[in-house]
């Protein structure tokens, strides 16, 4: 089958399936269509106001009769015409195609075989225009200083979106969100406080030269017997960026924001939706850790809380700080990182230097080890995941699931434990895609993301990304995604879980996932 890829401007290129240009013309006139094998085409026609792609099949003759205003001659009593709801919300540029299968297009199987072409994430060094990225500091107290991330500051008036990153990262891991997302809307992205950027510009806790430390220790912030006045409570826990979060969207953005985390910044995400509801949009969970602390919370279970002497303050005992010193000292070693990020990454062909060299370059910061002993050893948050999860829903907050199908700590299972207790919660499985789906296949998340955060905009009006109806959200749903990386052709599967799935979905997702590996390794 051939696809039309139309636009509503005077643009129009005609691709095959094979992703074949057979036609590139800045306009209609005077171009030739080619002779199309089937008798039904697919016409996509982009809306440049309203960021949609509409839909419409047409007949091999009608499909020769266009006019000179870039689009097509109405039809005649006795073509046929069918007209399809908007399905596909785009990006910035005009011209985006999308796939449908002829109705006789089946697989041995007996499913459809779906296919939905999407945009890839703008290539600058093809000329393609990004939004340019601004890096920037906020004081919220003294002597914290808190990295964030913005693009689109331009956009008046669009949504406001709030990326939060990920254990041991930073708003460095979102460049291909705020590259790509912050063309349509005005977005940020934080470093916590401990983390990337954010981590300490003095030292919390100095020491002496008297204490006899190596010289490689001197050069370890956080390391003495006193802490600094500043640094007498600080402890890098849940609660901690809970309330950085919140002063974070009252004094910098200064609105109700979506937001979205990955990892760890999915757990901090819904976390602060439950305490603040008034301040969030909607909350986005990209394989969101289920669980953070592993000691207990002082006011939660204040006796319990007793038996542990030391909660990640400042400074840390000496006996803690020996075992910080031989741990920090494996894994911030760069091949220990490299190891871990091929783990945490399905598709081993994305290209992660960036992340890698971010990564290492904050782990050689003085003050990361000693942040990181004060995260490993902060208290749980007031809520766990289930009891903000809860909140969330009584408080009528909309939620989006976007889980990597082959993340190897945060399983899609937790993905299905959510939306068994949200039933109403989007929940969308990503395959192949691990731990961090934003960055493996930004292409899908961009997608998925700017679709959902529209359909809320416009109160329903514009379709959910892969459902052409309301009624589509209770059923399940699978597709290939495909877009353009670096020239070549990529397919991601995605799987949409309706309000109506049951336990038999995900023992069939399990199962085929599994068989699926093992095929793959025959």
């Amino acid at each position: 089958m051939e696809i039309l890829s139309y636009s509503s401007v005077s643009c129009c290129d005609v691709v095959n399936l094979r992703w074949n240009l057979v036609v590139k013309s800045s306009s209609l006139n005077g171009s030739k269509l080619p002779a199309f094998r089937k008798s039904r085409v697919l016409c996509a026609n982009f809306d440049s106001t309203s960021g949609v792609v509409s839909c419409c099949h047409i007949n091999q003759s009608f499909s020769k009769k266009l006019n000179h205003r870039g689009g097509f001659r109405s039809l005649n009593s006795h073509e046929k015409f069918k007209q399809v709801d908007p399905i596909l919300s785009s990006g910035s540029s005009d011209g985006y195609v999308i796939g449908v299968e002829e109705d006789e297009n089946i697989s041995e199987t007996g499913e459809s075989e779906t296919k939905v072409l999407i945009p890839g994430v703008p290539n600058e060094s093809n000329g393609e225009i990004s939004a340019p990225i601004s890096s920037c500091f906020w004081e919220w107290k003294p002597k914290f200083n808190v990295h964030y991330e913005k693009a689109g500051s331009e956009n008046l008036g669009s949504p406001p979106v709030l990326f939060l990153p990920g254990f041991g990262v930073g708003s460095f891991h979102y460049e291909k969100q705020m590259k790509d997302l912050g063309r349509d809307f005005r977005v940020w992205a934080i470093d916590f406080l401990g983390q990337g950027m954010s981590l300490p510009l003095e030292d919390p806790a100095p020491r002496t030269r008297e204490e006899g430390m190596s010289d490689r220790n001197n050069l370890l912030w956080g390391f003495g017997d006193e802490s600094e006045p500043w640094a007498s409570e600080l402890v890098y826990s849940i609660d901690l960026w809970q309330d950085q979060v919140r002063y974070f969207i009252e004094e910098v953005i200064g609105e109700p924001v979506y937001i979205a985390g990955n990892s760890l910044g999915g757990f901090v995400a819904l976390y602060f939706a439950a305490c603040n509801p008034h301040l969030v949009k909607g909350v986005t969970l990209l394989n969101a850790t289920p669980f953070w602390g592993f000691l207990p919370n002082p006011i939660r279970s204040p006796r319990l809380a007793k038996i542990f002497p030391w909660a990640g303050t400042f400074p840390l005992p000496a006996n803690v700080r020996k075992l910080v010193e031989f741990v920090w000292q494996k894994i911030s070693d760069p091949r220990s990182i490299a190891q871990i990020l091929e783990q945490v990454y399905a598709d081993h062909s994305t290209n992660v230097d960036k992340v890698f060299s971010c990564i290492v370059e904050t782990a050689e910061h003085p003050a990361a080890a000693a942040s990181f002993a004060s995260i490993m050893f902060a208290p749980q948050g007031q809520l766990s995941f289930k009891e903000a999860l809860s909140r969330c829903q009584t408080s009528n907050i909309p939620i989006c699931l976007m889980y990597g199908k082959e993340d190897p700590w945060v399983q899609p299972i937790w993905g299905f434990q959510v939306k068994k207790q949200v039933p109403e919660a989007l929940f969308y499985e990503i395959s192949p895609a691990g731990h961090c789906p934003h960055d493996e296949v930004p292409e899908v998340v961009n997608y998925l993301l700017r679709g959902w955060i529209k359909n809320l905009e416009s109160e329903g009006s514009v379709s959910l990304p892969l459902l052409d109806s309301q009624e589509s959200v209770q059923i399940n749903i699978a597709r290939d995604l495909e877009f353009i990386r670096d020239g070549s052709k990529k397919s991601v599967k995605v799987r949409f879980f309706g309000s109506k799935f049951s336990l038999w979905d995900r023992i069939s997702s399990y199962i085929s996932s599994h068989f699926g590996k093992l095929e793959l390794k025959s």
